[in-house]
């Protein structure tokens, strides 16, 4: 029976420590004919760390749609290619979705490897029920994010955000007029690098923490969801 050939990997790299990144992805990286990276100097920082040489070729939320059509013909002639992000898993707030689903389309084979995303180490050590949750990502900056945040107050199960350092605050002061005071949140920053940091408690209390500091690196807010009643 023959191998299945794989087109294109979806590799996860880390999130923050390099030694997060997995064997089998550091492989399927080795054996690819091109590497299409958000960031190519992100990107090559972790190639050089892992000593692989191989094409690099960007592929961003700027110019997917352009590149697409040439990315999925140079696949049907047997390049088989390996998408990753400047952190995590592609596709989950990252560009990834276009690629996959003309793979798709076109009846290429995609295989996504299991490995770092920043909300599931967020959700797991924030304390809050995590057998039932949703993902929200980014909210919307303007339009519509007071509407998508008075529909989600009545959301029962936990709920995942991803936020900037500079937006962090004024997200907590919307989460306490629309989900309240008392609700429950946990803010994660710099998963799995050196200055590492977790705040739990109330909206009220972490926001509280927050108002007095210059916050950075990636973000990650977990709320918990409504008391039914």
């Amino acid at each position: 029976m023959s191998e299945k050939i794989i087109n294109l990997y979806i590799v996860p790299t880390p999130i923050g420590n390099l030694g997060d990144i997995t064997i089998r992805a550091l492989d399927v990286l080795k054996n690819a004919d091109l590497i299409l990276a958000e960031d190519t100097r992100t990107s090559g920082f972790l190639l050089k760390h892992y000593e692989i040489a191989k094409p690099l070729q960007s592929f961003h939320n700027f110019n997917e749609h352009k590149i697409v059509s040439s990315l999925i013909e140079r696949m049907q002639k047997g390049e088989r290619m390996a998408l990753v992000s400047d952190a995590g898993t592609p596709g989950i707030s990252d560009p990834g979705f276009l690629i996959i689903r003309a793979c798709l389309q076109a009846g290429l084979q995609v295989e996504c490897l299991p490995g770092a995303t920043a909300f599931v180490p967020a959700l797991v050590k924030s304390g809050l029920p995590c057998d039932r949750f949703v993902f929200e990502g980014f909210l919307p900056h303007k339009k519509g994010r007071q509407t998508a945040l008075k529909n989600l107050a009545a959301e029962e199960r936990t709920m995942v955000f991803y936020e900037s350092p500079h937006r962090l605050v004024k997200a907590l002061e919307q989460f306490k007029e629309f989900f309240g005071a008392d609700r429950q949140v946990s803010v994660s920053r710099e998963l799995t690098k050196k200055f590492e940091e977790t705040t739990t408690g109330t909206v009220e209390e972490v926001l509280h923490y927050y108002q007095s500091k210059d916050v950075k690196g990636e973000i990650v807010i977990v709320v918990a969801g409504k008391q039914s009643d």
